[in-house]
């Protein structure tokens, strides 16, 4: 199975296309989507903010498939915070933690909270799409409304705990592996935080 990705927006924020599953539908992703997808089956996010989630509204109402968003994310799809303009709409499933069947399908929600207070990563098969928590060689920020510095280092020990290894596909940039974050972060982000 094939990863589809658009980076969308002026933040070039990734949109993935991944098993009839949409994550992180960013600025200007419906068409893309559109195009690119076959059996939509839900639209999954890693957190709230604007620029991962600013076609959720149109999507949903396209195809009328579910949102998942972690519960402590979701007054950011309800509510624009940043004054952004961004379409407004509500999550169909609040998340918390653990493993989720969506048509046949098991999804992985990962609590990391940090960058916003319902960071997620999503995982499905062999892949890890995480969102602004984890990217190639750097973490998400936590100098934000609503982010917090010692949730992000938390969050970021207890991914150290994962004992596998994964591809992973940020929020924004390339890819990388679960390996390779873990060991970025052991060699740098903790002694910086």
């Amino acid at each position: 199975m094939q990863v589809k990705f658009k980076p969308c927006g002026d933040y070039q924020t990734n949109c993935y296309i991944y098993d009839g599953f949409i994550i992180d539908p960013g600025v200007g992703a419906t068409s893309w989507v559109v195009e690119n997808i076959k059996n939509p089956k839900a639209i999954l996010l890693t957190h709230g903010h604007f620029d991962h989630i600013w076609s959720v509204a149109e999507l949903k109402e396209k195809f009328n498939i579910p949102v998942y968003i972690h519960k402590n994310d979701a007054f950011m799809l309800e509510d624009d915070i940043f004054g952004m303009g961004v379409p407004k709409t509500k999550a169909d499933f609040l998340v918390d933690e653990g493993n989720i069947k969506i048509d046949e399908k098991i999804v992985k929600f990962r609590y990391f909270p940090g960058h916003t207070p319902g960071c997620c990563t999503i995982e499905i098969d062999n892949i890890m799409f995480s969102g602004d928590f984890i990217f190639n060689g750097s973490i998400g920020r936590f100098d934000f409304p609503y982010s917090d510095q010692n949730d992000m280092k938390n969050s970021l020990k207890n991914f150290l705990s994962l004992n596998y290894d994964k591809i992973i596909y940020p929020g924004h940039g390339d890819t990388t592996t679960i390996k390779e974050a873990q060991q970025n972060i052991k060699n740098y982000w903790l002694k910086v935080l």
